[in-house]
């Protein structure tokens, strides 16, 4: 099976360069790795400088995108330049993997009754960032199961049961389910459009598979501002959370959107107004009231924050 690994970076190629180190010690070969950078020309350059193979002789492509292209529409650009590929391992370049990580995935994947594959997310402290995603349609929330938690052997059906979205950081898709789903939305800019992307799968009838032997070390945020407490997070990632969360259920729940308003916004009042994040609060109440307002795409402050 020949994957294509395709990584967005946004002006990191330092963390790029230690993802792709990290990617020459894989147990499978057969790959190669695309990185699209959304950073402009002078972010291009500092990819460039970074190796064109691996030491195993897989190919590294860089390809500049014409502009911001945001999370979605940098990975759907990085699929136009590989369209050959018959699986992408879509990968955060703030990740380290396993050397056994790749193998395991396209292992679950080679199963044949699932169509993408996620695993277990660690943060640096050793504890679980995820081991899948829960999407709560009625709070417009999606939960990072079992967050927190000392990582142990999973069952893979009990997680399997669990989730039903990929932690977009790391997942390995297969190309029935492109052909059967398509691209990401390019709409929603950042963050959610994994969550979309699974929850549309899932309606057409394909499963979403847990390879319980692989892991990826994530460091959130480098790029977006997204990790950290809540004080720290920046407008960038509230904001797109926060609208993002609003339009995923106009798009997918329309019925609901009337009582996922208003839980949604008791939900961002309790959730920062007790951490006092008032800067925080702001920006969860416009990225609410953009997804109120169904605003799509790149807003006009956006490059200014």
């Amino acid at each position: 099976m020949a994957v294509t690994i395709i990584i967005v970076s946004y002006r990191s190629s330092a963390d790029v360069g230690r993802c792709l180190a990290a990617l020459e010690a894989s147990t499978w070969t057969d790959f190669d790795v695309v990185i699209c950078e959304n950073g402009g020309p002078e972010a291009f350059k500092q990819l460039e400088a970074l190796p064109s193979a691996l030491k195993g002789g897989q190919a590294v492509r860089k390809v500049l995108a014409p502009g911001n292209l945001g999370f979605a529409g940098g990975i759907n650009f990085g699929l136009h330049a590989a369209p050959g590929a018959d699986a992408y391992w879509i990968l955060n370049p703030d990740t380290l993997p396993e050397p056994t990580t790749l193998e395991a995935m396209v292992r679950r994947l080679r199963q044949g009754d699932c169509a993408a594959v996620g695993h277990d997310l660690v943060n640096a402290d050793g504890r679980l960032a995820s081991v899948g995603g829960q999407w709560k349609p009625w709070s417009a929330r999606g939960v990072s199961i079992d967050r927190g938690k000392q990582r142990s052997k999973q069952d893979r059906l009990s997680v399997e049961a669990r989730m039903n979205y990929i932690i977009g950081a790391s997942m390995l898709v297969s190309r029935q389910f492109l052909d059967q789903i398509g691209e990401m939305r390019e709409d929603y800019f950042l963050y959610c459009e994994e969550v979309e992307w699974c929850l549309r799968a899932a309606r057409a009838g394909l499963k979403l598979g847990y390879a319980e032997d692989a892991l990826v070390l994530h460091v959130q945020g480098t790029s977006t501002g997204g990790g950290g407490s809540l004080k720290t997070q920046s407008k960038i990632a509230v904001y797109f959370c926060e609208r993002n969360r609003i339009l995923l259920t106009r798009d997918l729940y329309p019925s609901r959107l009337p009582a996922t308003l208003l839980l949604s916004l008791t939900h961002l009042l309790v959730r920062y107004g007790k951490a006092r994040a008032w800067r925080q609060l702001g920006f969860a109440i416009s990225g609410w009231l953009a997804g109120l307002r169904d605003e799509r795409g790149v807003p006009a402050w956006f490059g200014k924050a």
